[in-house]
Formats: structure tokens, sequence, C-alpha cells
């Protein structure tokens, strides 16, 4: 059996270890002491200069409205130059003509008169209005109802328009308003079969225009 060697009791590092360690404690809180107690402020003068600040003026843009000009104009043709083929002579009016003044003056005629035979003048109103001769019983007397308006029962007033000239004859006879069947015809007839004595203004027979209305009645 081997034999085991003892250790030396300067070698034993457990009989030292309680001491080494309370040291060691020591020494760190003394360090950290002095450490404290030392100043690591210097007192060191620290000179800032103010630089005044520049003020910056921030001014309001104003909106402006921007106004749309109208196109120029065109540009008016450039004149064309036309060839001066023609050349238009000048008319020349001989102004050294003498005019005879003391003799007589070719004028045109006088319009001719106009004759009031052609075209007699038609009174509207006069004195005294056309009459038919035998009243206006003869205007009936030759009035003959049609058989077509008989049958179918037409009846009414027909009112004819017409001119009685100066001689007493019936001159245009035209309807105003009728009542057809053959009223209207029979009306015209019966007025231009009556003889009229004609109408007069301030005593001489004139030219009148004259209407009538005849009446058409079925008897029972």
């Amino acid at each position: 059996m081997p034999i085991l060697e003892r250790k030396k009791p300067q070698a034993d590092l457990r009989r030292s270890y309680v001491v080494n360690l309370q040291i060691g404690i020591i020494a760190t809180l003394s360090l950290l002491i002095v450490l404290f107690r030392i100043n690591f402020n210097p007192e060191v003068e620290l000179n800032f200069e103010e630089r005044e600040q520049d003020i910056i003026d921030m001014e309001d843009i104003v909106q402006t409205e921007q106004i749309e000009t109208p196109p120029p104009p065109p540009r008016p043709p450039s004149p064309v130059e036309v060839p001066n083929d023609e050349i238009i002579d000048d008319d020349f009016f001989d102004l050294d003509t003498d005019l005879d003044l003391d003799g007589p003056m070719d004028l045109p005629p006088p319009p001719p008169p106009p004759d009031d035979d052609d075209e007699p003048e038609i009174f509207m109103v006069v004195e005294d209005n056309p009459e038919p001769q035998g009243g206006l019983e003869q205007i009936y007397r030759n009035l003959r109802y049609p058989e077509i308006a008989r049958r179918a029962g037409i009846e009414g007033v027909v009112v004819v328009q017409f001119v009685v000239d100066a001689q007493g004859n019936v001159q245009n006879p035209r309807i105003l308003r009728g009542i057809g069947g053959g009223c209207d015809e029979a009306a015209i007839e019966a007025i231009q079969a009556t003889t009229w004595n004609p109408g007069r203004q301030r005593g001489r027979p004139v030219a009148v225009q004259f209407q009538v209305p005849i009446r058409f009645q079925l008897q029972n």
C-alpha cells in the first residue's frame, strides 16, 4: 500500500480563506469610500456667447387671379396687287354746251285726265237710297223658291250686295250671307229682274253700293 504524503500547514489555503475574504472586503470598501470623496467636477469656466437669432418675417402670399387674355385678332390678308390689264377710259363730259333757256323746252306731255265715264264714283251713303220700282214686294214677286230647298225644308235670310248705277241697272251682285239649296242664286235673279230707281246725291243720280236681305220661308 502506498503511503499518503501529509500536506504542510503553510500550503493549506482553507485555514486562511476566511481571513483573506475579510481583508478583500475591507479593501474594497476603503477603495469605494476614497473614490466617492474625490471631486470629479473641476471648476472650469465655460463662456457661452449668446448669438442673436435671425428673425424671419413670414409674408402672406396673396393669391392672384390669372386673367386669360384673349388671343390676338387674325392678321388681315395682305393686299394682292392686281395687274392693270385693262385701262378704263374716263367718260368725258362736255360742260361747254350752250343751253338755250329762252327757247321752248322739250318736256314730256302731261298725263291724260281721268275719264269719269269709265270709272264712275261709287257712293256708300247718299241722301236718297236706290229703291225698287213697285217696292220690296216687287222683289218677292220675281222670287222663285227653289224646289230642292223646298223639299229639304231650307229656310233663312239671304243678304245680297250689289251696285245700282246712275241709270238704275244692277251691277256686280254677290252674296254676303247665304243658306244654300239654290236660294242664293234665286235671290240674285230676283234682284236683277227688278227695275230700280237710282240713288241721288245733291239732286243728281249716282252709283250706290246697296244690300238687300231676302227671306225664304215655307208656308204650312
